[in-house]
């Protein structure tokens, strides 16, 4: 046993002209993205007509900067500088703006069945998107712009009051039961009631809309992202309130998000989305990528499916999904998978990464939540090419543990030993576990932004040789990689941050083929 303790600082990230800079703001307003643009690709957007008036509004935001009023918040919400002084190219107007009939979104989002309320309202995105087959050239970027009520309505916890003209809720029994009276009619049994031909045709089409409904997930945003891959389209979605500018959002006043953090965060994943790195990793090692194991249960509850999603040094993101079967035990509430299934999820792993970047692989590093057992790290070795290591890091929260104060010498003896611990302290207790802060006091914002004793990551090599304090420099150093938003480090790798998202977006949603789902990280985010 070991009780030593590490502080590791902010990692930093690489940004244009090869500088570095802890914070993301900082690094895109002086120095610009790592990757630029010479201009920006076509984007469009699809919302009602109060959604496309708000997208105009929040477009000529993107291009002219925003700051709180008050200057002593600008450290935890720097001034916003512009699109182009911090990506060095504006943000275009969309090629095509395509309009939705509010009142019929509203009447889809208020379905009595989560499943029809998620299919009905994606389906009305959809049929914009089919439009862009007509362009002179494929945009790179979907904008939808969601009313606030269709947000709120269309998520599997959602309590809706239902629409006079939605239809009522169909059990699995009353859609068996239409079925089987229809196959009675054709067959020229005797039915208590008669259905003329456009009944039986409204009737088909229900069902057919009932289990093609069944194929989705009932989480509108993760349906819609992941049905947009058949079209080759990366989606941003946004609440019509959130483009909302008013006076508070503005001017930063208490109890609003400021405009200036609402631009940084949205700006960043635009131009992550259209295909450029707005920062790199210069941390990052050669030769080494991070593998995080993503899983999803299916509804049935018997079976579940496996995801992997490897990072590289470069910052770019890989997503291979591996089959359905019975890996959830809900006596251990632990994912586990036999070791031939295993090998197969790595090994098209990497043979996508192969195809997709082609430099040889020296260290894989896999992530996981609740851990691996021996017998899958063997079938995980088997598909590791000759000479690549392959080690077994076992990330998660350690709610139940103890706590890191900060110590300092304040006059007040009773308030000595009561601050947040800093951000990037290492708690190593033996060569292979320790415990990681990634939540803590952050010295660039002068304050901890948390709203609880900061928990740390349980960090523990689990199989495999690897060095625990190099592993956990490397996991802080991926709580920055979310393009997503735009934010000094958040408190989960984003190995282990994206497991669900990757997990609802392919995996909660069988009814996308195989050839729809795409490899790329920036169809996940």
């Amino acid at each position: 046993m070991t009780s030593t303790f590490h502080f590791f600082g902010e990692p930093l990230l690489e940004f244009g002209h090869q500088q570095t800079a802890e914070d993301p703001h900082d690094g895109l307003a002086l120095f610009g993205p790592a990757e630029t643009r010479s201009q920006m690709p076509d984007n469009i957007v699809i919302g009602t007509a109060e959604g496309l008036d708000a997208w105009n509004s929040w477009c000529l935001a993107l291009n002219s900067s925003a700051a709180c009023v008050d200057t002593a918040k600008h450290r935890a919400w720097p001034p916003y500088p512009g699109f182009d002084v911090a990506f060095g190219v504006k943000w275009p107007k969309p090629v095509r703006s395509y309009a939705l009939d509010g009142e019929k979104l509203s009447e889809a989002s208020r379905k009595a069945d989560k499943h029809d309320r998620a299919f009905a309202v994606s389906r009305l995105y959809l049929e914009q998107v089919d439009k862009v087959k007509r362009l002179d050239s494929r945009p790179a970027l979907a904008i939808c712009v969601v009313p606030d009520e269709v947000y709120e309505n269309c998520r599997p916890n959602s309590s809706v009051a239902f629409s006079k003209q939605s239809d009522s809720k169909r059990s699995a029994d009353e859609v068996s039961f239409l079925r089987q009276a229809i196959l009675d009619r054709d067959s020229g049994q005797q039915a208590m009631f008669d259905m003329d031909e456009p009944e039986v045709a409204a009737v088909l089409d229900t069902m057919d809309t009932y289990e093609e409904s069944r194929g989705y997930s009932p989480d509108f945003r993760r349906q819609l992202k992941g049905r947009l891959m058949a079209h080759d389209l990366p989606v941003q979605i946004i609440k019509e309130s959130t483009l909302l500018i008013t006076s508070k959002v503005r001017d930063g006043e208490k109890g609003t998000n400021p405009l200036s953090d609402r631009l940084w965060n949205f700006s960043t994943a635009i131009y992550y989305k259209c295909g450029a790195k707005p920062w790199k990793t210069p941390w990052a090692r050669e030769g080494v990528c991070y593998v995080g194991l993503a899983y999803k249960v299916a509804e049935n509850k018997r079976t579940a499916c496996c995801a992997a999603q490897m990072f590289l040094d470069s910052g770019d993101g890989v997503v291979f999904v591996g089959e359905f079967g019975p890996w959830y035990s809900p006596h251990s509430g632990e994912y586990h998978l036999p070791p031939d299934k295993a090998e197969a999820l790595l090994r098209g792993t990497i043979e996508t990464y192969k195809q997709q970047d082609g430099r040889p692989l020296k260290e894989i590093f896999l992530h996981t939540h609740s851990g691996i057992t021996y017998e899958e790290y063997k079938g995980f070795l088997r598909a590791v090419p000759e000479g690549v290591k392959l080690i077994s890091i076992r990330v998660k929260q350690d709610r139940g543990g103890q706590r890191l104060y900060r110590y300092d010498d304040h006059p007040d003896t009773s308030k000595r030993g009561q601050h947040p611990v800093l951000r990037g302290v290492f708690w190593q207790k033996t060569p292979r576990h320790g415990l990681l802060y990634t939540n803590g006091f952050k010295p660039r914002i002068a304050t901890y932004d948390g709203f609880e004793v900061p928990v740390p990551l349980s960090v523990t090599i689990q199989f495999g040789d690897g060095d625990i304090v190099q592993v956990a420099k490397d996991i802080l150093g991926l709580t920055k990689l979310n393009y997503n938003s735009c934010q000094l480090g958040e408190g989960r790798p984003i190995t282990i941050k994206y497991s669900d998202r990757v997990g609802e977006i392919l995996l909660a949603n069988p009814g996308l083929s195989h050839e729809q789902w795409r490899h790329n990280f920036k169809y996940y985010a």
